[in-house]
């Protein structure tokens, strides 16, 4: 009951802040006064609203965080100890390691195909020399690429000057 009532004060107070915030003047209100609107202020009395507005949104404040100071003790010291449930068939079941522990190994009863070596066929993908072996010289296929002019490009102009 204690922490209802804590909780419904809480949020009270916290609005009360947001309207206590926004009814106050900015500082650049004060450049106003000078153009006709310095009597603006007078709802609050002669000093205007500034004192009696920060004034109750400081206490406002402290009052705030008081009450989240207060419940935060108090759920940390009414915590229970977490009571062992009756969970049926899931009390039966094993743990999960914890992290960065390796489960034991448990026999699967889920059949599986046996487990073969993959059988190693001769590729017809030709497979790169061994470091430090000489490279094969191959012939140049002939039929394969026609051959290409010597002079394919325009010779450049020469300039002098």
């Amino acid at each position: 009951m204690l922490m209802l009532t804590l909780n419904v004060i809480y949020v009270l107070v916290a609005i009360a802040i947001i309207a206590l915030v926004l009814m106050q003047r900015g500082s650049g209100a004060a450049a106003g006064s000078g153009f006709g609107s310095g009597a603006s202020g007078t709802v609050f009395g002669a000093r205007g609203a500034s004192n009696f507005l920060s004034k109750s949104t400081k206490w406002l404040a402290v009052v705030f965080f008081g009450i989240s100071l207060f419940m935060a003790w108090q759920a940390s010291h009414s915590a229970r100890p977490v009571v062992q449930q009756n969970l049926g068939i899931m009390a039966d079941q094993p743990v999960a390691p914890a992290a960065g522990e390796l489960p034991a190994k448990v026999p699967s009863t889920v059949p599986s195909a046996p487990i073969t070596a993959p059988v190693v066929t001769p590729s017809t993908v030709p497979t790169a020399p061994a470091p430090g072996a000489p490279a094969q010289a191959t012939p140049a296929n002939t039929e394969a690429a026609p051959a290409k002019p010597a002079a394919s490009q325009p010779a450049k102009p020469s300039q002098e000057g």
